[in-house]
């Protein structure tokens, strides 16, 4: 889908949208909880809708929203392939105000989950669209189990690194395998101890706290080295102890896991997600007059620096890290861009996204007139005179990318090329943006 922007400036109060990554969170502790739990607030993102499916194909009985929003709840391998064509029609439509995903999202917010047993389970297809976060968090799942679980996803998603687990099956006597059809795990996981280097994704971390309390024995995570983006492991703590599962960290980097735990089913409400709200902040840098509501001031979210980080923006060419806010980086870039420019530290993490993001923005950005420089872990921006592209921009199939880019258009119009990427995380985001005043057309790519 190509969009076409033509100058405008936003203006309005808008609700932040439902944190993705809490949602992640308290749907696999409930889906894990003996018992019903409701949990509301619920966007229904690809990612979202990938761990559902994944929980479903656990064994979990999840009720969301319409039926069409509801994907099928026996996903076999016959269906794999229905999956993606459906997925593929979704994101052709003229009009985005028009589509299912939209409706959808007003329809669906609420879901009522019955949790599995994961020993009772026999050979699953674990269907993870694009998705990082449901792919690493359901891992530590699958193998509580004889059977064959076989973790399925977009090319991309196949191609990230797996190397933390694939180590622990190799020391505990798992099967891993990497296939042609996907990733496939075999057998029950163990407690012990868990050496986990601190400078790769947080995720690896979060699916073993998820796993490891149900194990017989206690269990220790130690972090090595330097611990980035611990705000993530701190939210999926959070939701640990909201199922009444309890993790104990002793310093920054050992937490000590009791085994033989349940989790507690639920009722209870996704918080607003601060990541998803600085695209629609960033508005105010380059002429709007945009108020974000719903954000909890208490929240443990690392992109909750995004407020900091815009005033830094602001006033100057500040240094930022963005080791616990890697999420942040496309729009910290055009934001740079649109003012002073910035130099993003701890940036080696971008390469691994839904794209390598440093790499997709300087190619962007410097059809805007931006020039970023790129080097193994920071990114120089510059401020620059931004005008309109003469040629069509390129999400490289990332949300991020689509969604940075799309504030810049705002001001100086433009086409962008892959647009329907913002399925992964906001499927409604351009209606929103039409809302508050952006001037938007559609076309079939």
């Amino acid at each position: 889908m190509i969009v076409e922007f033509f100058p405008s400036e936003l203006r309005g109060s808008i609700k932040a949208p439902p944190s993705k990554s809490m949602a992640h969170r308290l749907l696999i502790c409930s889906g894990l909880a003996v018992g019903e739990s409701v949990i509301s607030g619920i966007s229904p993102s690809e990612d979202v809708l990938a761990t559902i499916d994944c929980l479903r194909a656990l064994g979990a009985e999840v009720e969301y929203g319409s039926k069409n929003t509801c994907v099928s709840e026996n996903f076999s391998s016959e269906s794999r392939n229905d999956t993606e064509r459906g997925k593929k029609e979704s994101t052709g439509l003229e009009r985005v105000g028009e589509s299912e995903n939209e409706k959808n999202t007003k329809a669906a917010e609420t879901a009522r989950i019955i949790g599995t047993d994961l020993l009772n389970r026999g050979k699953v297809l674990m269907p993870c669209r694009e998705c990082g976060s449901t792919l690493r968090f359901l891992v530590p799942l699958a193998l509580f189990s004889d059977c064959e679980a076989v973790f399925t996803g977009s090319e991309r998603l196949m191609q990230r690194p797996m190397s933390v687990y694939e180590d622990i099956c190799a020391q505990y006597g798992l099967n891993f395998e990497r296939k042609t059809d996907g990733i496939h795990v075999c057998g029950r996981l163990k407690s012990g101890e868990y050496n986990i280097p601190g400078d790769i994704s947080s995720q690896f971390i979060s699916g073993l706290l998820f796993a490891l309390p149900l194990v017989q024995g206690e269990s220790i995570i130690k972090i090595i080295g330097r611990t980035e983006s611990r705000a993530y492991i701190d939210l999926t703590v959070s939701a640990l102890r909201r199922f009444g599962v309890t993790v104990d960290f002793i310093g920054d980097n050992e937490i000590v896991i009791p085994g033989g735990q349940s989790y507690k089913p639920q009722m209870t409400e996704v918080e607003g997600d601060y990541s998803n709200a600085a695209f629609f902040e960033a508005f105010n840098l380059i002429g709007g007059d945009v108020t974000v509501t719903g954000l909890s001031p208490d929240s443990l979210q690392g992109d909750r620096v995004y407020k900091e980080y815009f005033s830094a923006i602001k006033e100057g060419n500040p240094i930022l890290s963005i080791a616990s806010c890697p999420d942040l980086g496309p729009i910290l870039l055009s934001a740079a861009a649109a003012k002073h420019g910035a130099v993003l530290t701890d940036t080696r993490r971008l390469k691994i996204k839904e794209s390598d993001r440093g790499t997709a923005m300087a190619e962007e950005l410097s059809k805007l007139g931006a020039e970023l420089r790129l080097f193994e872990n920071r990114i120089e921006a510059d401020g620059a005179e931004l005008h309109r592209p003469e040629t069509e921009l390129f999400g490289h199939g990332d949300h991020r990318i689509v969604m940075a880019l799309s504030v810049l258009l705002t001001r100086t119009g433009g086409r962008i090329r892959g647009a329907e990427a913002v399925a992964k995380s906001m499927p409604d985001f351009f209606e929103k943006i039409e809302k508050l005043g952006a001037r938007i057309r559609y076309y079939e790519a």
